[in-house]
């Protein structure tokens, strides 16, 4: 009993402070039913200070985690990884995603390097702009180092300097990948079989040994993917892929000032001797990583695995290519080309702006081209996602077309077609990017089909989330955030050195044209979403008219109480049927409107001119003011984000309305990209199963032995306890039963991951609580009002719980019932009916009172 005289705490009987299993104070082993509870929530959460500012600065990495989840959203993957191949539908979308989630790390790098290599060391060439920076910068402005490009090799600190913390915190968080279930019947390799090997004959003057025990028989062939033993253990994948991530990204970064440098100052003697092989390390690391993110060297989660001779080749290269970069910016400028000094702004800008070439645009020479041309590249890649995820591989001929109109307009306009005339003068790159986005869309309007047959007609609103689009949505969010967090954080950096000057006007250090387009973007992307919230609106008041219409009948006797408590619970029916039945389209409608923004967002990118004059009037004025406000929301919006994530564990309203997207992003495994936050699923399976075998597996006279488990879990951890019970041995699950309650398993997950929980896969859960005896161990507890619970209908039966228990109070009491929605299951009474039922029928046959059910 603690000395303050509160209530007793539960004591931890297995695990430690991050993870444990508590059971309440007082409990025995002789008590026939023992409540034992497990703790993950320190995974995500916790109460430190020290805890939330990790998880503010996990935050910021949520567009990885998009891209990461996007890989698991595909329909048809196979239930047996090792049946997946390149060419299948399956195949070719997760080597797309794998392409993405490398290209969004470039994004970030390609960021940091403007703001090393551009903002800094090429455009900040006077002690007063270098002051403005933390640190002893104002060396480069004078004597040796502000000759030349040698700046620029300065600049690359930036970049550098990301990815060794990023490759830090990766190699910090492999502890997740590398938990493997231990004890009896949690084998971890159980279908990656080794020859038998022939035991030698015993001599003839020795009796006969005993004949073997007979093997078990080998598991059944899978039927979900989560079935697949090394499911929750890849840290050979992630090792490998992360090595992959850090080499490219370095290669990037090298790539930006050295392509600048030899396109403005073709190298001569010592340079070309350098510059050239730097040249064929870095296409050698790109080609490198393109194949073999195809292959099954980085596409299998094999569990532990050394990293190979593979990355050791591309770390090798990556760290010449990174080297032979800086020692070709270090060395002077040629004989030919342009002198770098008279790209760069004159000295002296920052005291004197009016001076001539002070406020032209004196930005890094081919980067606004980069970024434009990364945009879009990004853009038809997400097309072709969600094109081959929802129809297959013939759906990849539009975004090759797409391609191939972009290539030719390229060679039309900067006259590489010897046998066409000439561009007429008005046409332009920029032109040639609405219409290659069209054609691109096309592949998105095929036919859909089908991933799995015997299961229509499907129950209402379980169907494939966006007709199959799913992971081109879901990457195409972190690819909207990440764009948003690269041009907020250029555009705040490029304000700081400007000391408050507006970046697009006329100042001195002025950002990338793609971060004026984007801001002004991001002001009409916001005005889109406050229209679909306004839908939603509209939507929740007409559900909320319907619900409360069925709890009033016309002619009724309810007083004005019962009439006031009937508005709040249609309120409550209305969230949880808008969350239900029109939540994933409003998503859908809203990303097509963002597609459409942003494929003009990078047309106009590549038109390579101000969304606004220098120096506006009249209409442009007003677009200068939506642009301005737009960019210096981007600039807060990492810190917004930052603090949003602090709140989620910490607040209870942000944790409904945010926490969920975290839960659900954070619980699949890092297959796709290695730099996202570490998943909490690899380490909450194992233990789980783990700790569930250890207890079923006790001999018959342990005191701590028990008949059976009911497995209780709640909201997210209903897809925790199905991922623990699909690994599980049958001879384990036939003594499990399994309650569900604020169940995603069929309207979020079921529809957003069909191959692991649609209507076909689901089923699979279902097959694995069959027991001998013929019932399914299986209860899903559910509520009009819960926002995220939801029926099943693949289980023993699914059970409604009322609430409120009654509208007025009762008894005696003076306060209404609560309205529980998403809490409280457990003290409903038809909780607590059903496992009373469930605890006699799980001891059923035991000749032992004594033993417990946990």
């Amino acid at each position: 009993m603690p000395l303050d005289g509160g209530p007793p705490q539960p004591r931890r009987v297995a695990g430690g402070t991050v993870t444990g299993f508590y059971r309440a104070p007082g409990s025995g082993t002789d008590d026939p039913l023992v409540v034992e509870a497990y703790s993950w929530g320190q995974l995500t959460s916790g109460a430190r200070t020290a805890r939330d500012v990790e998880r503010a600065l996990w935050t910021l990495l949520l567009p990885f985690t998009l891209a990461n989840v996007a890989l698991h959203a595909r329909p048809g993957i196979p239930a047996d990884p090792d049946r997946e191949r390149w060419a299948s539908r399956s195949g070719i979308t997760a080597w797309l995603i794998r392409l993405f989630c490398l290209s969004l790390t470039c994004t970030v790098v390609v960021t940091v390097t403007g703001i090393g290599v551009d903002l800094v060391g090429w455009q900040c060439v006077d002690d007063a702009c270098l002051g403005r920076i933390p640190g002893p910068w104002e060396f480069l402005s004078d004597g040796w180092w502000s000759e030349g490009a040698r700046a620029l090799a300065v600049g690359l600190l930036a970049p550098l300097g990301l990815l060794a913390v990023l490759g830090l915190i990766t190699w910090r968080t492999y502890q997740y990948e590398a938990e493997i279930p231990t004890g009896p019947g949690t084998a971890l390799f159980p279908r990656r079989r080794t020859p038998a090997v022939p035991a030698p004959a015993p001599p003839a003057d020795q009796p006969p040994l005993a004949p073997p025990p007979e093997p078990e028989p080998p598991p059944p062939d899978p039927t979900n993917p989560l079935q697949d033993p090394t499911f929750w253990c890849g840290e050979g994948q992630l090792r490998r892929s992360a090595v992959l991530h850090l080499a490219t990204g370095a290669v990037v970064a090298a790539a930006v000032p050295l392509g600048t440098v030899l396109a403005m100052d073709p190298p001569r003697g010592v340079r070309a001797v350098v510059a050239w092989p730097t040249v064929a390390a870095c296409g050698a690391v790109l080609l490198i990583a393109v194949v073999a993110l195809s292959r099954p060297y980085l596409t299998r989660r094999v569990g532990p695995a050394p990293l190979g001779r593979w990355s050791a080749t591309v770390a090798v290269l990556a760290t010449a290519a990174v080297a032979g970069t800086v020692v070709v910016l270090l060395l002077p400028d040629g004989p030919s080309g342009v002198p770098l000094a008279q790209l760069r702004p004159p000295v002296g800008c920052t005291h004197e702006p009016s001076l001539p070439g002070c406020l032209a645009d004196r930005s890094l020479p081919g980067y606004d081209w980069i970024v434009a041309w990364l945009g879009l590249g990004q853009l038809l890649l997400l097309i072709a996602i969600g094109a081959v995820a929802r129809s297959g591989r013939r759906a990849l001929v539009a975004p090759a077309a797409a391609v191939l109109l972009l290539v030719v307009g390229v060679c039309w306009v900067d006259g590489w077609l010897p046998p066409l005339r000439d561009a007429p003068e008005p046409l332009a790159l920029w032109m040639f990017a609405v219409p290659a986005v069209a054609v691109a869309a096309v592949g998105l309007a095929l036919p859909r089909t089908p991933t799995a047959a015997g299961v229509q007609p499907l129950p209402p609103h379980t169907d494939v989330a966006w007709g199959g689009r799913g992971p081109a949505v879901i990457a195409g969010s972190g690819w909207v955030l990440c764009i948003a967090n690269c041009a907020g954080l250029l555009y705040w950096v490029s304000d700081r050195l400007n000391n408050g000057a507006t970046p697009s006007g006329r100042s001195t250090v002025i950002p990338p044209i793609p971060v004026l387009w984007t801001g002004l973007a991001f002001a009409v992307a916001l005005l889109a979403l406050a229209v679909v919230l306004a839908w939603a609106g509209v939507l929740f008041h007409r559900l909320r008219r319907e619900a409360y219409a069925e709890l009033v009948p016309p002619e009724h006797d309810l007083s004005l109480h019962d009439l006031r408590r009937c508005r709040d619970v249609s309120a409550f029916q209305a969230l949880h049927r808008l969350v239900g039945e029109h939540a994933i389209r409003l998503v859908g409608c809203y990303a097509v409107v963002a597609t459409v923004l942003v494929a003009v967002g990078c047309a106009a990118a590549l038109s390579h001119t101000r969304p606004h004059p220098v120096e506006p009037t009249d209409a442009a004025a007003v677009v200068k003011v939506v642009t301005d406000v737009g960019d210096s929301m981007l600039g807060w919006l990492p810190a917004l984000v930052a603090a949003i994530g602090a709140l989620v564990y910490r607040n209870d309203t942000v944790r409904r309305t945010v926490g969920v997207i975290w839960d659900v992003g954070t619980f699949w495994p890092r297959a796709a990209h290695p730099l996202a936050p570490p998943s909490y699923a690899e380490r909450a399976v194992p233990e789980l199963q783990t700790r569930i075998a250890g207890l079923l597996a006790l001999t018959e006279h342990d005191s701590r032995r028990m008949d059976g488990i009911i497995l209780s879990g709640h909201s997210q951890g209903t897809v925790i306890c199905a991922a623990v019970i699909l690994q599980l041995p049958a001879r384990w699950r036939w003594r499990i039963w399994y309650f569900s309650y604020g169940c995603q398993l069929t309207r979020l997950y079921g529809r957003v991951f069909p191959a692991y929980f649609g209507p076909d896969r689901l089923p699979a859960l279902a097959e694995a609580l069959t027991t001998p005896p013929g019932w399914t161990g299986w209860t899903n507890f559910w509520r009009d009002t819960d926002p995220l619970g939801w029926q099943v209908n693949a289980g023993e039966r699914d059970l409604a719980v009322q609430d409120p228990e009654a509208l007025h109070p009762s008894g005696g009491e003076v306060a209404d019932p609560p309205i529980r929605n998403h809490s409280g299951y457990p003290d409903a009474a038809e909780f607590q009916r059903e496992r009373a039922r469930v605890a006699r029928l799980l001891r059923r046959g035991v000749p032992s009172p004594r033993r417990g059910v946990g």
